[in-house]
C-alpha cells in the first residue's frame, strides 16, 4: 500500500482515518481482524506506536474490539456507525465550507447542479 502523508496533521491521526475509509468502502469489513500493528508499520513505513495508539482511537470510538491474544477487531455495527459520524461531520463541517467557497467564486448553481447529475451518471 502507497500512502501519501501530509504535514497538517498527525500520522496516527492520519492513519486512523485511513482504517476508517477502508471500513466505509468495504475493504475491511465487520467482524473482520485489523491487520497486526507491526505488519501497518512496516507497510506504511511508521512506528508502532504510532499504530497503536491510532488502533486505540478506535477502540475508544467504539469501533474496534481489542480480543486478547488475537487481535483488533472491526466490531458489529461499525460500518452504520462511521456513515451517521461521517455524514454528521459533512452536514456540520464540510458542507458549510463549500458553501462559503460557492458564494465566493460565484458559481452558478445550475452549473453545479448539472455537474452533479453528470457525477450520478459515471457511477
Amino acid at each position: 500500500m502507497s500512502f501519501q502523508w501530509n504535514d497538517k496533521e498527525p500520522i496516527y491521526l492520519q492513519l486512523k482515518d485511513k482504517i476508517k475509509e477502508m471500513v466505509l468502502s468495504g475493504d475491511i469489513v465487520e467482524g473482520e481482524a485489523l491487520p497486526s500493528v507491526r505488519q501497518v508499520a512496516i507497510e506504511y513505513k511508521v512506528n508502532p506506536i504510532t499504530v497503536s495508539k491510532s488502533y486505540q482511537i478506535l477502540v475508544d470510538e467504539h469501533l474496534v474490539e481489542k480480543r486478547r491474544g488475537l487481535g483488533m477487531f472491526v466490531q458489529k455495527g461499525a460500518v452504520e456507525k462511521l456513515q451517521v459520524n461521517e455524514n454528521q461531520q459533512f452536514i456540520n463541517e464540510d458542507w458549510p465550507k463549500i458553501l462559503l467557497k460557492i458564494q465566493h467564486l460565484n458559481l452558478d448553481t445550475s452549473q453545479l447542479i448539472n455537474s452533479l447529475k453528470e457525477i450520478g451518471r459515471n457511477q
